[in-house]
């Protein structure tokens, strides 16, 4: 009798301890695709207020160039034309940030950087362990008591 109580028990655990796993696994799945959902967001967001600034940048680059031009070609002074350039490195600069390949080189530089170097990714100090973060908190649970 004491057998069969055992078994059933030992089986009722095994159960268990499977749709424990089984959960933890589902919800370490929803919360990186939640955190993945969010990235994607937050990246779609960049790329849209570069798409707005540029609008607004473009505007002044054009207005710029043109009055500068005017400018250059009334006074007789070429030098009047010198701000085009560093401007249009800007406008060209959001231009590829919000409509160009901006992003997949510099994902693909990401990528050559988690390869190549990882040693430059590296926190100071090492990893944070859940020892350090413990002992930091016994720190300062002391430091609030003792006051």
């Amino acid at each position: 009798m004491g057998f069969i109580f055992s078994k059933s028990m030992n089986e009722n655990m095994k159960n268990q301890q499977e749709f424990m796993l089984m959960n933890a696994r589902l919800q370490l799945e929803r919360q990186l695709m939640m955190q993945n959902e969010m990235r994607e967001r937050q990246m779609a967001m960049q790329i849209a207020w570069s798409r707005e600034f540029l609008k607004y940048f473009g505007a002044f680059f054009g207005i710029a160039a043109i009055s500068l031009t005017a400018g250059a070609i009334k006074g007789k002074k070429p030098a009047f034309l010198f701000p085009i350039i560093p401007l249009s490195f800007v406008l060209t600069y959001q231009y590829d940030l919000g409509y160009g390949t901006l992003l997949q080189r510099m994902k693909g530089e990401a990528e050559n950087i988690l390869e190549t170097e990882k040693s430059k990714l590296q926190l100071p100090k090492g990893m944070i362990t859940f020892e350090s973060l413990e002992k930091a908190r016994r720190e300062q649970s002391k430091f609030f008591i003792d006051k």
